[in-house]
């Protein structure tokens, strides 16, 4: 059984480990996020603080941005677009990663405290009942404080999240 998460696309640019999973696991990631990419990569803003990484993530962001773009895959997010909370058809990375891109609607339910993306992210969440696997502490910090009813992974806690004994809501175990 595959392992599924609510994720940012620039995320998966960052933290390469996320690729390299011991079990299948697949990402469901907000539209609005795929098309973040195009600013990072754009951007003369640093997204990671060392000028060398920051120049590697950012290849890497030219890289998902490219996939994203393959005609194949470009048609299949096309899919997604056609409504509200419509999912492109599985893109698939590798032989255990998996995206699923989300046309996720922002419904400003969470506007006051969150941004836009944020908002998608946990709305997706308790959408399809599965964890928001994050690096943004600030982010994990006032869904906490606020009590919302998502179950959040540090991504530096991945490979406790992907362990097969972990249940979480709407995910059952075999």
């Amino acid at each position: 059984m595959s392992r599924r998460f609510v994720i940012e696309a620039v995320m998966i640019a960052i933290y390469g480990q996320l690729l390299l999973p011991k079990r299948p696991v697949e990402y469901r990631i907000p539209y609005t996020s795929v098309m973040e990419l195009y600013d990072m990569k754009d951007s003369p803003e640093p997204v990671m603080p060392e000028a060398e990484d920051d120049a590697y993530v950012k290849t890497k962001i030219g890289e998902m941005i490219s996939y994203f773009e393959d005609p194949f895959n470009k048609k299949k997010l096309e899919r997604a677009l056609m409504a509200p909370w419509r999912e492109s058809p599985p893109l698939p990375i590798n032989e255990n990663v998996t995206i699923v891109i989300v046309n996720a609607a922002e419904n400003m339910q969470y506007g006051e405290l969150f941004d836009p993306i944020e908002t998608e992210i946990i709305l997706l969440s308790l959408r399809l009942q599965c964890p928001v696997l994050t690096d943004q502490v600030e982010f994990q910090d006032k869904v906490i404080q606020s009590a919302i009813p998502v179950q959040l992974f540090d991504i530096d806690d991945f490979e406790f999240a992907i362990e097969e004994d972990i249940e979480t809501p709407g995910e059952y175990t075999e």
